[in-house]
């Protein structure tokens, strides 16, 4: 067993003592966040960047959420939690209440995100972390994390020490512009080779010739698939028959009436691309689309980026969104096109629009009681629909996250 996952089982009893693990004297209490807390939680990002966190490693100095913000009405929405000790925070984390669809039978169910403990830059906080999560388990019991960025970073690893079931939801990319591709995506410019090679595929046009060749005949049958696509201010009564019609069909997925997708991805937000596709006078599906510049990423380099965030339709006409998806963001002259998708009509049908699939780090991780509703869960996973409207990646497209 792996060191840390051994240390974090150890952990786990004392955490549901509320004590923080290798701390008797230590009592952490987990609290709504509350306006009285924002003096605190200034003090905790400013030990969390004075002890050389990056600088987007801070919590919301807001005790409400900016991102889907709670109220009587809200379909959905995001609670900002604390973890204190004596009135100073020590951690924070958040959690998006949503219901989910089992079969067609709705239940809520809780999406954990973006945890922070002060055990960043302090050992001596470093259980904190377990102590959020296990106390979000058990308000919380059909709890999941999504997205994580690999199984390298401290959530997931802490997420198998308890068992949880986990597996990578698929990403694929379709090159639109290969020259630029290849002289800005940076896992090929790593090493002096990968640059001398991917300079010369780009200058030759052999690259061009790759690409265009490969997904020319990998997508000749799904990219002729006929449809009308309509960008849209908003989702309305149509998206509801398309919910209605999908639903049932699915072994989990995240509700997505019309009311649900409004709060998601608000007509206030250009960021988000809505698109509606028909075939004739039937609405088969919709879209949600993302068109961004990057500026010196750290894995896009200067890249323009179209992303399928979300969609829906059954399964049977979801190669046409996809096609009807990617027809938009090539008009858009993006220079590549990504998407995760986990239900497997969506992975065969960016696979016949000459997507290709490449290795992923979106990590869908599912408590116990979850899994109960997904069982089994390998099997179960590819009859659901995850993707990234599902997770946290959607705040980054809006300017006040959290």
């Amino acid at each position: 067993m792996r060191p840390a996952l051994a240390r974090a089982r150890k952990c786990t009893k004392r955490a549901h003592a509320g004590l923080v693990p290798g701390q008797a004297d230590m009592a952490v209490t987990i609290v709504p966040y509350a306006e009285e807390h924002v003096p605190a939680v200034k003090g905790f990002n400013h030990r969390l960047l004075a002890g050389g966190a990056p600088p987007d490693c801070v919590f919301s100095e807001s005790h409400v959420s900016r991102w889907l913000p709670p109220g009587p009405d809200a379909p959905v929405c995001n609670e900002l939690y604390l973890a204190l000790e004596d009135g100073a925070v020590r951690g924070a984390y958040a959690l998006k209440q949503q219901e989910f669809a089992f079969h067609g039978t709705r239940r809520p169910v809780t999406f954990y995100h973006h945890p922070i403990s002060e055990g960043i830059v302090n050992r001596k906080y470093a259980p904190v972390g377990l102590r959020m999560l296990m106390h979000a388990m058990r308000d919380y019991p059909a709890l999941f994390a999504l997205g994580m960025a690999g199984y390298d970073r401290p959530l997931p690893r802490m997420l198998m020490a308890l068992k949880w079931e986990h597996c990578l939801v698929p990403f694929y990319f379709r090159v639109i512009h290969p020259a630029r591709f290849l002289r800005e995506m940076q896992i090929l410019r790593q090493s002096s080779a990968r640059r001398l090679a991917a300079n010369l595929a780009a200058s030759s046009g052999v690259g061009w010739a790759g690409f265009t060749i490969f997904h020319a005949v990998a997508g000749f049958r799904g990219m002729r698939t006929p449809a009308e696509v309509e960008v849209v201010e908003k989702f309305d009564q149509w998206a509801n028959a398309v919910w209605e019609e999908c639903a049932p069909s699915f072994a989990m997925i995240a509700v997505r009436d019309a009311r649900t997708l409004r709060a998601l991805y608000p007509s206030s937000n250009s960021s988000f691309i809505r698109l509606r596709v028909s075939s004739g006078r039937r609405t088969v599906g919709w879209a949600v689309v993302s068109d961004m510049q990057k500026t010196a990423h750290n894995q896009y380099g200067n890249l323009r980026i179209g992303t399928i965030l979300d969609g829906l339709a059954q399964s049977k006409d979801a190669c046409a969104v996809i096609a009807a998806a990617t027809r938009v963001l090539v008009e858009r002259e993006v220079d590549v096109i990504t998407s995760n998708q986990s239900h497997a009509s969506w992975t065969a049908g960016l696979e016949a629009c000459g997507f290709i699939k490449s290795s992923s780090n979106f990590i869908f991780a599912a408590s116990k009681e979850l899994s109960r509703l997904i069982h089994p869960f390998g099997e179960m996973v590819r009859e659901s629909h995850l993707n990234r409207g599902d997770g946290d990646s959607l705040l980054q497209y809006t300017s006040n996250p959290r």
